[in-house]
């Protein structure tokens, strides 16, 4: 199914995400990986992935009650479930102990201590994760792991596996993989070593970058992905491996349809307003429109492909060349530009405009309610190949009215 014939389907605004595209990119890291180490999708990057999550997965990453819900409602295998994040109260960890979730992670001592309690009370013994900071608030010091693992023989209702480290995300030097594999492998030896602790399972979220406005995305993800490879395959050698990845996973796979709905001529700029905005369509280094994403046009009449998938940059682009075109949303702020200098021939009111890499955090991380627009369609395109509407538009203004009671 081309993305001609999508459009033909969708109401704009609208995001697609391709099952299909999902999983060639989950296939191209497990032969990059090997098949020695597990894969985690982190289902925040996009959780409507998960109504089509492909066997490639091992583990699926849930980071608050709300995910563990749509996580239910899909009939997730609990027992895949890594259940992170920080602020898991009493009621969440009861909640993930009945669900049956495969693994806990300890963001810090107290939320350790709030395990064992439940665990007690449920009458079971619950596999944990101790997760190690890497310096921001998540997880939790050296010295507290270590004191936990001198004295995990305290808390028999509590397994402790192992570690789960994550430090950020859009990482394109390699140096820091091998700065964070080499102190994963120093502080795993020292357990065996001082605490004859066994590594039964190490969490590590390598955070590999998805580049959304290079010529060539796929071939720079496809060079990071192999030199990364080095890295995990020796680490993944010497202990039990799990890598958790969202973004990289999930970016290619996604498109962002919205139709132009007003042209204009403003002290010699062309622009295009579009029903979509920043709102609902986020890049990750989106600065102003500066750059310029993949971008597909589809004029009205044809309903064809009449621009390539991605532009040159503006200052390449001569007389003879297309219409430059300043692409802007529907909110009423200035800051609400899609993209500068975008070359498009004969871009008309009514033709589709499609943004292509908005599978990742886009759909999710756009300030949704400002101006009380209506919330986009969603749609999936299965690992069948079949179109499937997720979402239908929802009307934002409930959420930001005032109702006396």
């Amino acid at each position: 199914m081309d993305i001609s014939s999508i459009a033909k389907q969708v109401s704009t605004p609208a995001y697609c995400f391709d099952a299909r595209l999902f999983e060639r990119r989950a296939k191209e890291v497990r032969e990059a990986f090997g098949p020695g180490i597990g894969l985690c999708f982190s289902i925040k990057a996009n959780p409507f992935l998960l109504w089509a999550l492909p066997d490639v997965f091992d583990r699926i990453e849930v980071c608050s009650p709300g995910e563990l819900t749509l996580c239910e409602r899909a009939g997730v295998d609990m027992q895949k479930v890594v259940y992170s994040g920080v602020n898991k109260g009493l009621e969440d960890i009861a909640r993930a102990i009945r669900d049956g979730v495969g693994v806990l992670t300890a963001e810090s001592p107290r939320h350790y201590r709030l395990i064992c309690e439940e665990a007690l009370r449920a009458g079971k013994t619950v596999p944990v994760l101790l997760r190690l900071t890497a310096g921001t608030q998540f997880g939790m010091d050296e010295s507290d792991i270590l004191s936990l693992i001198e004295h995990r023989d305290h808390h028999p209702e509590v397994t402790i596996l192992g570690l789960h480290f994550f430090s950020g995300t859009q990482k394109k030097k390699m140096r820091v993989l091998e700065k964070e594999t080499e102190r994963l492998r120093t502080l795993c030896a020292k357990l065996k070593a001082d605490y004859h602790f066994d590594m039964q399972w190490l969490e590590y979220g390598a955070g590999l970058a998805a580049d959304y406005f290079c010529p060539d995305p796929d071939a720079e993800e496809a060079q990071r992905l192999s030199e990364a490879a080095e890295f995990l395959r020796a680490l993944g050698a010497e202990y039990p491996l799990t890598v958790e990845m969202g973004r990289f996973f999930a970016a290619p796979c996604g498109f962002y349809f919205t139709k132009v709905v007003d042209t204009k001529l403003n002290q010699g700029l062309h622009y295009a307003i579009v029903d979509g905005g920043i709102h609902q369509l986020k890049y990750d280094g989106q600065l102003q429109g500066m750059q310029i994403p993949p971008i597909t046009h589809l004029p009205l009449q044809t309903g064809e492909p009449a621009t390539a998938e991605s532009a040159p940059e503006a200052d390449s682009v001569s007389a003879d060349d297309p219409t430059l075109w300043t692409l802007c949303g529907s909110l009423c702020t200035t800051a609400d530009v899609l993209a500068r200098g975008v070359p498009l021939s004969s871009l008309a009111v009514g033709d589709t405009l499609v943004f292509h890499r908005v599978g990742a955090y886009s759909a999710f991380e756009g300030i949704a309610l400002l101006l009380s627009r209506d919330l986009p369609e969603v749609w999936l395109i299965d690992l069948a190949g079949k179109l499937q509407k997720m979402r239908g538009r929802i009307d934002t203004d409930p959420l930001n009215g005032f109702q006396p009671t």
